[in-house]
C-alpha cells in the first residue's frame, strides 16, 4: 500500500464495499457532530462522480481495500502531499 495521502482522483474499493469510491479530497473535517472528527478522505462513488453533498463518503486510509488507479502527481501535488501528510499526523497526535 501506498504510504501518505492520495492524490485527488485516486479511485479505491473500501473494505467491505461493493462499488468504487474517487478521492475528491483530503483532510477533512465531519460537521454537525458533537466531537470534531478528521477523516482522511471524502470521496464520491465513480464512475458517477460527484452528484451532491449527501453522495459523499467521508473514510481514513486504513479503511481502503484496494487502489484501482492513483490521481493525478505533479510538483504541485507532492509538495500538497507532504504538507498533508504532516497535518494529518499532528492531528492524529493531538487526539
Amino acid at each position: 500500500m501506498i504510504e501518505g495521502v492520495l492524490p485527488i482522483g485516486t479511485v479505491v474499493l473500501l473494505k467491505e464495499g461493493t462499488k468504487r469510491v474517487m478521492i475528491i479530497g483530503v483532510c477533512q473535517k465531519q460537521i454537525g457532530v458533537a466531537e470534531e472528527v478528521i477523516w482522511d478522505y471524502v470521496g464520491c462513488l465513480y464512475p458517477e462522480g460527484y452528484v451532491g453533498g449527501d453522495q459523499t463518503f467521508l473514510f481514513d486510509g486504513v479503511q481502503i481495500e484496494r487502489i484501482f488507479a492513483l490521481g493525478y502527481q505533479d510538483e504541485e501535488q507532492f509538495s500538497f502531499k507532504i504538507a498533508a501528510d504532516e497535518a494529518l499526523k499532528k492531528l492524529r497526535e493531538a487526539e
